[in-house]
């Protein structure tokens, strides 16, 4: 089941950039539609303030997937590792999976049962997602360094 798939006719309007900026970073992520109808995730990770994280999330009418154990991503990175992370029922927490980019596009498979649960950068001792409830969905990058990055999006999907 596809979940979100950028082309030419879609609404990237949902689609809110969160930075560190909410806590007195100073990164600055944005995201547009390019002009092949890729989403695309770009900007530059802060480290000032005490930043250094960059996000894009999209809100989702709490779609069952319980049925469907994995995420199928189709992106284009810059070699940099980003995180992609659902929220279940509204709570504050992540589910969270880091996957490392290459600058061609790739297929990233994410089993649910790999994504663990995550608040503010600190992992909780409570079960990895279970596809149960899927109300958000992000991409993050965060990882401790000043730099600039750039992620196309093309497809997520369960299966």
């Amino acid at each position: 089941m596809i979940i979100f798939q950028f082309n030419d006719e879609s609404d990237i309007s949902q689609w809110t950039i969160v930075d560190d900026v909410v806590m007195g970073g100073r990164s600055n992520g944005k995201f547009i539609q390019t002009s092949d109808g890729f989403g695309q995730f770009y900007g530059k990770v802060s480290l000032e303030n005490n930043g250094g994280f960059s996000s894009v999330r999209y809100p989702l009418n709490n779609i069952d997937a319980a049925n469907f154990t994995t995420f199928k991503i189709k992106v284009k990175g810059d070699g940099k590792m980003y995180q992609f992370r659902v929220k279940s029922n509204n709570q504050r927490h992540s589910y969270v999976f880091s996957f490392t980019t290459t600058k061609e596009w790739q297929e990233v498979i994410i089993p649910f049962n790999e994504m663990t649960a995550s608040f503010r950068g600190n992992l909780l001792n409570i079960p990895n997602y279970d596809g149960s409830s899927l109300t958000e969905m992000a991409f993050l990058i965060g990882n401790k360094k000043e730099q600039s990055f750039k992620l196309l999006i093309e497809e997520i999907a369960v299966f």
